[in-house]
């Protein structure tokens, strides 16, 4: 069983009776701010989820469905996001510095305002 907690340990925002949460399918899930720090997400369904303000430094989503996910203010750094389905989410303030994605893999996210709330990127994009 996993539960997933948000940023400061005391609310459980999620419990799965898997023991992965890689290739599940979490589409629609209400995660925001949630504490996701290293974990395997890869090929995990996270499509249409609230993933705003949740920390997944160092995550691998790697193969993951983020189409239409909501990224704002998450904090992505050091994440491995190599193939991963960008379509449509939101990542306006979100900090990717260091993460491991393709360079045109932002092409079709949504930036809202990107000058008042730019994507913190102090490392180069590495391309996948």
């Amino acid at each position: 069983m996993i539960t997933i907690y948000d940023k400061k340990g005391f609310n459980p925002l999620l419990t799965l009776e898997q023991d992965t949460l890689s290739g599940q399918n979490l589409s629609g899930a209400k995660l925001r701010e949630a504490n996701l720090v290293q974990i395997d997400l890869s090929g995990a369904d996270l499509s249409q989820a609230d993933l705003s303000h949740a920390d997944l430094r160092l995550s691998n989503l790697s193969g993951a469905n983020l189409s239409q996910a909501d990224l704002r203010h998450a904090n992505l750094a050091g994440a491995n996001l190599t193939n991963a389905q960008l379509a449509g989410c939101n990542v306006t303030g979100t900090d990717l510095s260091g993460a491991l994605i393709a360079a045109d893999s932002l092409k079709s996210a949504v930036i809202e305002d990107p000058l008042a709330v730019p994507i913190k990127i102090t490392e180069p994009i590495k391309r996948a």
